[in-house]
């Protein structure tokens, strides 16, 4: 029986290990997609249309929103930024999960959508905030100003992990990964996923009367 795919949604705040575990996911699981999401601004150097992000005129996109054919969108620095439900709901139609690595708003608007009853939605919280900066600071890539900044945003980010299907503790990376692919793989036996279910059922229906 085939089943439905997931829509699995990766938040936490910076420095926490979301990327990580989104990579390492899609490595144990090679079928998992990535959501490709949809933006307004330019592409840049070395960037794919439809690889890195499928650029759209702002025109198109706001129709996009109005015939709520986005999952979820932001306006971020002038730029519009969503997540076009037509591939997500295709590729889940298809048996196969899509992944999206999303802030704490675009998970609340995928998870009052119509493809909702198909979500799996995971935060993943860091084991002190004293943790929280020294991966941040350890990973070379942010000034200090920066750092202070993603610091800053981090607790409006935690403060909304009650919304979320699953709540993690990124203590330990290797343990929190099996956490996370127990989780998938139980979610993939819902049965919301499984809709060749009710045929199966019917089946064992006309069995059970035919047998009498």
């Amino acid at each position: 029986m085939k089943r439905r795919g997931l829509l699995i949604i990766l938040s936490s705040p910076s420095g926490a290990g979301k990327s990580t575990l989104a990579k390492r996911l899609r490595e144990w699981d090679t079928k998992i997609q990535f959501s490709v999401s949809a933006t307004t601004r330019a592409a840049r150097p070395g960037e794919t249309d439809g690889v890195d992000y499928s650029f759209l005129p702002e025109q198109e996109f706001r129709r996009m929103v109005t015939d709520s054919e986005m999952l979820e969108h932001a306006h971020v620095f002038g730029n519009f930024y969503g997540s076009p439900r037509g591939p997500v709901e295709e590729a889940i139609n298809a048996g196969a999960d899509v992944l999206f690595d999303i802030d704490w708003q675009g998970a609340q608007q995928i998870a009052n959508s119509p493809l909702a009853p198909h979500v799996l939605s995971i935060f993943l919280l860091p084991p002190s905030i004293q943790e929280l900066r020294r991966r941040l600071e350890s990973r070379g890539q942010d000034s200090a100003d920066v750092i202070s900044k993603r610091m800053t945003r981090s607790w409006d980010e935690i403060s909304h992990w009650d919304s979320y299907n699953y709540v993690l503790v990124n203590d330990e990376l290797q343990a929190t990964e099996e956490q996370l692919k127990t989780i998938v793989t139980a979610e993939r036996l819902r049965r919301t996923q499984q809709p060749g279910l009710v045929d199966h059922v019917r089946k064992l229906q006309v069995e059970f009367e035919e047998g009498e």
